[in-house]
């Protein structure tokens, strides 16, 4: 187990460029399965989740030529379908939460599809039910043998499109399913489907491939189904939980900070949720340019109540960002309301934050109210834990900020998620040591 070594106090200055988005990419590299021909993908992240995924595909019998850091082009034209019954590919699927969405592409293309019950961070109870039902819709049928491997075994000799209204706006789950309909026979209708700008990204490279997919960026998706799909190249967003983690980073930090190439339209409420928070930051062409603060003050609703951020599906406030913008409270002015409404688990960092003196109350499992201590007190350095990816950069931000060195272990849960993170951090300024 890895662990970074973080001298506190760091004021940080300079030019930083976020990664290529981890959550659109393990919708995208999943497409790739469902076309024999070549398909080139720009600005892949280089982090542990999508290496792994690579690495699955490549077991499947895809080609993976690796063109630059960033680049890749696929080819699925030999997918071995018996490698899904091996024990290396139980393990591997099972390690990685985003290889569920191989199985809309499977389904689609090879009318069979089976899949280990996946693993991820450790956040709550995420369940898988939107994935299946959206399947059974189009005519999968599923046996899951719990007794011997655990598996989802999945029958798809007949898909037929459908109308069907998804029990939750689920990200993955939307792509699963659209993955799965577009070479279905017929017409699907996709009601309450996220319409997060990974989703816009995958639909509109599905278009490119052949498919027929109307309604992007809405909740109400129609779907023509084709028989066949072609080769396509496409190019990444920027992260936008990275950027929201680097404004984050300079406010706490008192960092003077320029965000490259964000690809602003696509942030959504992002950058507004911080400034509620009192950032200063100034939109320079596709830039964020975020100057070093000493005070930032917590707004108040307009009756004077405590400021609330809450997540909710797009074009609502992102649940991956709730981590970053708790600990970026913790030296505001003012009182802050975190509602995690999505995952149970998500909050139960706060403890680590309240060890090195952030003035916090974990309401319960979903709520946290932090108490801005406005620079009149400073963190303190500790040794903690990474629980999962976006505790465990808010973890970063508030060691970044403490007085002393702090050790974050178990950074394995970083690297998921945040592409070299000590290198571009100590490229402009930070002294973080990886042990």
């Amino acid at each position: 187990m890895a662990s970074f070594r973080i001298a506190g106090d760091q004021h940080l200055k300079g030019e930083i460029n976020p990664q290529g988005a981890k959550n659109e990419a393990l919708q995208i590299l999943c497409a790739v399965l469902l076309t024999a021909e070549p398909v080139t993908i720009h600005n892949i992240p280089n982090i542990r989740d999508v290496n792994k995924l690579i690495e699955l595909l490549g077991d499947l019998g895809v080609k993976v030529e690796r063109l630059s850091d960033s680049s890749c082009r696929f080819q699925a034209d030999q997918v071995d379908i018996s490698v899904l019954d091996t024990a290396a590919y139980r393990e591997k699927a099972s390690a990685l939460r985003g290889s569920v969405m191989l199985l809309g592409p499977m389904l689609a293309r090879f009318k069979t599809g089976r899949i280990p019950r996946p693993g991820g961070d450790k956040i709550g109870r995420r369940r898988l039910d939107t994935h299946f039902l959206g399947f059974e819709k189009l005519g999968a049928k599923f046996n899951f043998d719990s007794e011997e491997s655990g598996m989802y075994n999945v029958d798809a000799s007949h898909l037929q499109g459908t109308y069907m209204l998804l029990d939750e706006a689920s990200v993955t789950g939307t792509a699963n399913v659209v993955m799965a309909a577009v070479m279905a026979e017929g017409k699907t209708t996709i009601y309450n489907a996220a319409c997060e700008p990974y989703l816009q990204q995958l639909c509109s490279m599905l278009n490119r491939m052949g498919a027929k997919i109307s309604g992007i960026a809405s909740n109400l998706l129609t779907i023509e189904g084709v028989e066949k799909l072609g080769g396509t190249e496409h190019t990444m967003l920027p992260d936008m939980i990275e950027i929201g983690s680097f404004i984050g980073l300079a406010a706490m930090t008192q960092s003077e900070i320029t965000i490259k190439n964000c690809q602003i339209p696509q942030l959504g409420i992002i950058p507004e949720v911080f400034k509620r928070l009192g950032i200063k930051m100034e939109f320079r062409g596709d830039d964020i340019y975020v100057p070093a603060q000493e005070h930032y003050q917590i707004e108040s609703f307009l009756d004077g109540g405590m400021m609330t951020v809450s997540d909710a599906p797009w074009p609502g406030f992102t649940p991956d960002l709730l981590s970053i913008v708790l600990v970026t409270a913790i030296q505001a002015q003012g009182t802050l309301l975190v509602h995690q409404k999505m995952f149970e688990s998500r909050l139960f960092f706060v403890d680590k934050l309240i060890e090195m003196g952030a003035q916090m109350i974990l309401c319960d499992p979903h709520r946290a109210t932090v108490i801005g201590l406005n620079r009149q007190q400073q963190l303190k350095g500790i040794r903690m834990s990474s629980p999962d990816i976006r505790a465990g950069v808010a973890l970063l931000i508030a060691a970044l900020s403490a007085k002393g060195d702090s050790i974050i272990d178990n950074i394995e849960q970083i690297d998921r998620g945040y592409q070299n993170i000590d290198g571009r951090l100590n490229a402009i300024g930070a002294v973080i040591e990886r042990l």
